[in-house]
């Protein structure tokens, strides 16, 4: 290859990986021409290359004494098209994050390890109610109500996909359940497939020798980053569970036939048993070499994965026989499971708010007075996650129905009188959940009106603050400023919106129990009706932004950040939720970091920017104590305090991120325009005197931004959160990073 290349390994390498957005390795190396060196399409080291020769210049790579080094991971994230699919997996991703959030003090260890099997428990109900959706749309909506003779499909105009089943079998419902199972069994084997195609490649990384054993905080476990038997065994007991619901749904109307009454008891026990397999501990331990979960616990998920499907083709075999007589009614009959089911669910989210509050009340950290020790949530962001990911779920569930329902007929209420006609019944609580909608809507624009006061409020009080230093742009600027700090209330809009969804789903539950009163007609019925059209429309607008995501490779990288952020953490209640990234950046980072530091004259300087920065924090402690003096960490637009430490303090608390400090030299650039990134330890206060102590050993420096103008200038463009690595700051950073005893090491040609 013409042109110029380092590929040389010795020396210093500056190691710079990536934030949210998949960036390009040509902006991550401010270079036109990067070049691959190592790794594959998905993720890969790139170096500069310049096509005129080799070059002169005092940031040049120079071989075997400077480099600069570029990771780029976004491919795992935003380069596949089956992200587009994804979007419907948000409630899934979520209670894998509230997993992480629960507090770990080392005195309630018993309680913890119970409120994690109930948040397992949890997700195992969250895949119901996705799926459970599906087959209520399909089973119910069109299989039981309205391919029925005399019903909606049975008209001319109905769509012919569906007609023909009216037309065939209207008085025989066994046959038209067992043909409208298939719509959510492809579902199932859709998730299945997902999850086991991005389990191959992202989790099969072996863990390397002594890596489970070694002492320190939960960050410097190896075996945090390598899942793939836990997660095998949660995905066999989750896709069985969902295969139970979708054959019970077809069974349990048929109770009354000897075939009908053997096939449901049959999935109940499918779902008994994957219920009781997700509540045990091993099912989702992650091992250190040497050990092992005992072997019948694997037997039995092996087992569990052959049954679901066995009971699914027996109760679709039987249906398409025929089975009498069926239950009456309207809706699809069923045995109550539902209703155990929600009860169920009501129970572990009571428990688990509990068990939270008591954990972080036993893990409460000392009163500093500083907010940059604060915690999101009171400690309890566990639970309010957990909460958002099964509020998302049920809007997702409760959209698919009612647009099913008005696709094919007209959405009705039970209670509403008349004639069946073109109606499609949904339970009543459907209905009120919806009437939620519009409720969670004047919450929403509450909490943006106080935070947009808030905004006015801390500008005001900036503003004269920054007079010296900006002269008239003073206002522009202070602007700017009370804009990001908006970020450290993120914790209200969430315990808002939970707080109002938890409370309405309370009420609803109590009028419904106690029939107090009919979603039909005066405000309840037009809240009822406003939000199943809202919801309607969530779910027709995902379905046409999975279908762009599907070919357009810009909107690919925007829907991307959202996983970039939500996937960092494992897999570790619900294996159907997208992919962890770092399973496998962790690993291919740690063995390039092995190669760039083979003997004891290199270094490497791992440069993270905003989740880079997450990651290249997480990995130093992977490092191997020899290697450590060789490393480097500097990371700019860093959330690891004001996110990280927030909601996930059992990670990334003060000992863990202290425990990083000591491992190695580390330097943090932030800003206070970057919404985002904020400092690891200490708040710079930039209008006044510089803290006594305070010098080059300080992990925290702070950056201005926009940069101050001269006399008679224009204000700087804002640069927010991105371009850390054009500041500055960022290179004399850097400099003093790769300096031993004062003197600059290898900076010279």
């Amino acid at each position: 290859m013409d042109g110029f290349l380092d590929p040389t390994c010795g020396g210093i390498t500056e190691l710079r990986v990536h934030g949210v957005s998949g960036t390009p390795p040509a902006s991550i190396l401010n270079h036109p021409h990067p070049r691959q060196i190592a790794g594959d399409a998905t993720t890969g080291f790139y170096r500069r290359w310049w096509p005129g020769g080799r070059p002169d210049g005092d940031q040049d790579d120079l071989p075997g004494i400077r480099h600069r080094e570029a990771y780029a991971w976004g491919g795992l994230t935003s380069g596949g098209r089956t992200i587009a699919l994804w979007l419907l997996l948000l409630p899934f991703s979520l209670a894998n994050l509230s997993y992480f959030m629960l507090p770990r003090p080392p005195a309630g260890a018993r309680l913890r390890h119970v409120a994690e099997a109930a948040q397992r428990l949890f997700a195992l109900l969250l895949t119901g109610t996705l799926v459970g959706a599906v087959t209520r749309a399909s089973v119910d909506l069109i299989g039981w109500q309205c391919t029925a003779a005399g019903r909606a499909c049975a008209r001319e105009s109905a769509p012919a996909w569906v007609h023909w089943m009216s037309e065939l079998w209207g008085a025989e419902p066994s046959r038209r359940l067992a043909v409208a199972a298939l719509a959510p069994f492809a579902v199932v084997v859709l998730l299945w497939w997902l999850a086991r195609r991005t389990w191959e490649r992202d989790e099969q990384t072996g863990v390397p020798p002594g890596g489970g054993s070694r002492p320190g905080p939960l960050l410097a476990r190896p075996r945090l980053w390598h899942g793939g038997a836990p997660v095998w065994r949660l995905r066999a007991v989750h896709v069985a569970f969902a295969l139970g619901s979708v054959s019970l749904a077809v069974s349990a109307p048929f109770v009354g036939d000897p075939r009908g009454l053997a096939l449901t008891l049959a999935n109940v026990a499918v779902q008994v048993a994957a219920a009781v397999l997700a509540a045990l501990p091993g099912i989702a331990r992650r091992l250190a070499p040497g050990e092992a979960v005992p072997s019948w616990l694997t037997g039995a998920c092996r087992v569990l994965r052959v049954a679901g499907p066995l009971t699914f083709v027996a109760t679709i075999a039987a249906a398409l026989t025929g089975m009498s007589p069926a239950l009456p009614g309207r809706q699809l009959p069923g045995i109550g499971v539902g209703a155990f089911q929600f009860g169920l669910t009501l129970g572990l989210g009571l428990f688990i708010l509990v068990a939270s509050i008591v954990l972080a009340r036993m893990d409460r950290p000392a009163e500093t007075g500083d907010p940059i020790e604060r915690r999101a949530l009171c400690g309890v962001a566990a639970w309010f996650t957990l909460m958002v990911a099964a509020g998302s779920a049920n809007v997702l569930a409760l959209g698919l129905l009612f647009w099913t329902a008005t696709f094919f007929g007209v959405p009705a209420s039970v209670a509403e009188p008349g004639p069946v006609d073109r109606r499609l019944y949904l339970d009543d609580p459907v209905w009120w959940t919806a009437a939620l909608v519009p409720l969670l809507v004047i919450g929403f624009v509450a909490v943006a009106a106080e935070l947009w006061m808030v905004r006015g409020s801390a500008a005001a009080a900036l503003t004269p603050k920054l007079t010296p230093y900006y002269g008239a742009y003073d206002r522009d600027v202070a602007g700017k400023w009370a804009l990001a700090s908006l970020t450290d209330r993120a914790g209200l809009v969430l315990a808002v919106l939970t707080g109002l969804g938890v409370a309405g789903s309370a009420a609803v539950t109590v009028i419904y129990r106690f029939h107090l009163f009919a979603p039909v007609g005066g405000l309840a019925g037009l809240l009822a009706s406003v939000g199943s059209w809202a919801m309607t429309a969530i779910v027709v607008g995902l379905v046409l932004l999975g279908r762009r995501t599907y070919s357009d490779t810009r909107l690919r990288r925007t829907v991307g950040i959202l996983w970039d952020v939500s996937t960092f953490w494992p897999r570790a209640i619900h294996p159907l939720a997208p992919p962890c990234y770092t399973e496998r950046v962790i690993p291919e980072l740690l063995a390039r970091v092995k190669i760039l530091t083979r003997t004891a004259d290199d270094e490497v300087v791992l440069s993270g920017h905003s989740q880079g920065s997450v990651l290249t924090a997480a990995l130093v402690l992977q490092v191997r104590p020899e290697l450590r003096p060789r490393v480097r960490l500097l990371t700019h637009g860093s959330p690891l305090r004001r996110l990280y430490a927030a909601f996930f303090p059992a990670y990334f608390g003060t000992p863990g991120l202290s425990a990083m400090r000591d491992a190695v030299r580390w330097r943090n650039l932030y800003r206070l325009s970057d919404p985002i990134g904020g400092p690891v330890f200490r708040r710079v206060d930039p209008f006044g005197p510089r803290p006594a102590g305070e010098g080059e050993e300080t992990v925290d420096r702070f950056c201005w931004d926009p940069l101050q103008p001269g006399p008679g200038e224009p204000l700087p463009e804002a640069r927010w959160h991105s371009d850390y690595w054009l500041d500055p700051a960022y290179e004399e950073t850097l400099a003093r990073l790769t300096r031993s005893d004062g003197v600059p090491r290898a900076r010279g040609g």
